[in-house]
């Protein structure tokens, strides 16, 4: 082996191997320092001097985790997503600052990630867990890209395992008693509209009147409404193609939301300004947009109240998706009220919904058989 290894302190040791030839023509020492036992000490050097002879050597980076981190997201990713998913990716990096900063790039090893996953899972659960999984790889894969390191060394880890959580459909009894829980109140027309047409929370936030049609009974779905970290409101257009779309409405969706407007223009006209196309079809009198989470809290209470339980406002929305296909509505038509981008996707969440389905599967299974029976000589 092309180099040696001499043991600093218990547990640290000092890789010294030939880097090939610089610039000048000069043969190029290296020196490296890593942390664990003899023997992955030694495979550490071997993994190196591999690299020089294959060419795939990499000076290693004088940045931390966490510095690297920091100057990913601020100089590179902060221009290329949306505010709403870099808030997010700054949150996960947070975490990851927190517990893997302090580590050289250039010596992060797959056993630090695994140590990392086991604390944070005292506290976060393992849907997050992957979030912040996806966010490393995504940003050592640019280390790769840049020459900051050898390898991904993410790819080596395996994130934690989610165990799809049971969704909670309401029937239609509960959704008449939700209602009926709230009525008069401001809540009934935003639970109303959520359940009978599948809109997400921001979809309906985002709501304008110049986007409903009560006329041809019509419901445009062209922008979504977040409230950033900072206070300030933000108006996107969807993620994606299938979210920008148009949902029929049904008779009693009009009419709750003629009853909705008739109100609205009301409270309007006592602050001394006139109802516009422009409004938010679920704002304030004043027209400024509510907070999305003012809905979740409300939500929260009213089902507490009422003794239902494990359902959330995002519930609603499966519970639309639930009833049409209960009813026998073909999942491409929910798929398309739900802005879904394929039609597998929604059969993947909601085929338990399907009527019959078991039941006709199992019966053809029968007839199969039996039509393949022998047929025996007498």
């Amino acid at each position: 082996m092309r180099g040696t290894l001499k043991q600093r302190s218990k547990g640290s040791w000092t890789l010294t191997f030939d880097a090939g030839r610089g610039q000048d023509g000069k043969r190029c020492r290296q020196t490296v320092t890593v942390r664990g036992t003899k023997r992955q000490a030694e495979a550490r050097l071997a993994e190196l001097v591999h690299h020089v002879d294959t060419g795939a050597y990499v000076k290693p980076s004088m940045e931390t985790v966490g510095t690297f981190l920091q100057r990913w997201l601020d100089d590179y990713i902060s221009g290329q997503i949306r505010p709403t998913t870099l808030e997010a990716y700054w949150q996960r990096g947070k975490h990851l600052i927190n517990g893997l900063g302090h580590i050289p790039l250039a010596e992060l090893r797959p056993e630090h990630i695994h140590q990392y996953y086991r604390d944070k899972g005292q506290s976060l659960c393992a849907a997050t867990l992957i979030k912040h999984h996806n966010l490393l790889h995504e940003a050592l894969s640019h280390a790769v890209r840049w020459q900051s390191v050898v390898r991904n060394v993410a790819e080596a880890v395996d994130p934690p395992r989610v165990t799809r959580k049971e969704m909670r459909a309401l029937t239609g009894s509960e959704v008449h008693r939700l209602l009926e829980a709230c009525e008069n109140k401001p809540w009934h027309a935003i639970f109303h509209t959520l359940t009978w047409t599948g809109l997400r929370r921001s979809e309906l936030l985002g709501l304008r009147w110049k986007d409903v049609d009560l006329l041809l009974a019509t419901l445009r779905v062209v922008q979504t409404l977040q409230k950033l970290n900072t206070g300030e409101f933000i108006y996107q257009e969807p993620k994606t193609a299938a979210g920008r779309r148009t949902i029929a409405l049904s008779p009693a969706s009009c009419l709750e939301l003629r009853v909705h407007r008739a109100k609205q223009e009301k409270d309007a006209a006592l602050l001394g300004r006139p109802l516009t196309e422009d409004d938010l079809v679920f704002g304030h009198p004043d027209g400024s947009p509510r907070v999305p989470s003012t809905l979740t809290l409300a939500f929260r209470r009213l089902t507490r109240r009422i003794g239902f339980t494990g359902v959330r406002l995002h519930d609603l929305r499966h519970t639309m998706a639930s009833l049409y296909l209960q009813q026998g509505v073909s999942p491409k038509t929910v798929a398309e009220r739900l802005g879904h981008a394929s039609v597998t996707i929604t059969l993947d969440l909601y085929s338990h919904c399907l009527p019959g389905v078991q039941e006709a599967a199992a019966a053809h299974f029968d007839a199969a058989m039996a039509a393949a029976v022998p047929v025996t000589s007498q």
